[in-house]
């Protein structure tokens, strides 16, 4: 479906009342370390990307899981590509420079929610309507917004040029007006923001940022044998983090190098893939699936 179709057939109103949870996903800074070509990793963080849009996570956090190793080049691959597939396709000339990481941005899927809008035209804006943009100018009364149309927008403040912003339609006419809004208080799904943890998986874990961790594993409980106790957890929680491993170690290997037990460490640890007939599952491989399942019998609605 559409985005702009969606918000025209539900309408703010309604959408307010499907405002999910924050469910965050861990990734290991390792994911795109068993393909050799950037086009490969480029297309692997793609599938990480639009998993986390369909499903509405809200973060994605990378931990580094090889403490021994210099993962920055890997980190800062990640971050550029994930945040560009974020950002609204009229707003990347302005936010990325020309960067090698970028070479093969051009397979990145779109991703197609709801604030990346497909209409380019002033007169097809709505007043009430959420935009990302990005300050181009100051003027006597404010300043310049670009919001993907023909001409800027204008809010009533003075910001520094060049930053990102959210904004809200206020009128639109041979001006228009929008009003600065935090992304938070949008009542529906807004994107997700990516973040790096300068630690382990185990310290964001012990972190206490999170209301309810999740591991998943192909050494955990089944799914559907804990599915109730989740269930229970999951309604009274308000920030969900679940984590994943790396293509070479699983989520029980690399806490055991910090000394862990992952079964101590986090609230639950699930196999949402029982019975695999591979023997192994990428880590973009089980997000999909595991979100899925996720989705499919706790939802991910506040």
């Amino acid at each position: 479906m559409q985005s702009s179709t969606l918000m025209d057939k539900y309408g703010a109103s309604l959408m307010s009342s499907l405002r999910r949870k924050k469910v965050s996903i861990a990734i290991p800074a390792s994911i795109v370390s068993d393909v050799p070509h950037l086009r490969e990793k480029t297309s692997k963080i793609g599938m990480v990307g639009r998993a986390a849009a369909i499903f509405g996570v809200e973060e994605i956090i990378i931990y580094k899981d090889e403490p021994e190793t210099d993962q920055r080049s890997e980190i800062d691959l990640i971050v550029t590509l994930l945040r560009y597939m974020e950002t609204p396709q009229y707003l990347r000339k302005r936010l990325f420079k020309l960067r090698p990481e970028l070479r093969y941005a051009g397979i990145l899927p779109p991703l197609r929610t709801p604030h990346h809008p497909l209409g380019k035209r002033a007169a097809d804006l709505k007043v009430g309507e959420y935009r990302e943009g990005v300050t181009i100018a100051k003027i006597k009364k404010g300043t310049l917004v670009d919001i993907g149309v023909e001409k800027p927008a204008l809010v009533l403040k003075r910001i520094p040029i060049g930053e990102r912003v959210t904004v809200k339609i206020v009128s639109v006419g041979e001006q228009i007006a929008v009003d600065v809004i935090e992304r938070q208080k949008i009542p529906f799904y807004w994107g997700y923001t990516v973040s790096v943890w300068d630690g382990s998986f185990g310290s964001l874990i012990k972190s206490g940022l999170f209301d309810l961790k999740i591991a998943t594993s192909r050494y955990g409980s089944a799914f559907m044998e804990v599915k109730d106790e989740i269930a229970e957890r999951w309604k009274k929680a308000e920030k969900v983090l679940v984590g994943f491993g790396a293509p070479a170690q699983g989520l029980f290997e690399i806490v055991k190098r910090e000394g862990l037990n992952l079964t101590d460490l986090v609230d639950f640890v699930v196999n949402t893939i029982p019975g695999q007939w591979t023997e192994t599952v990428r880590t973009e491989e089980a997000l999909i699936a595991s979100l899925a399942v996720f989705n499919c019998f706790l939802g991910f609605k506040a």
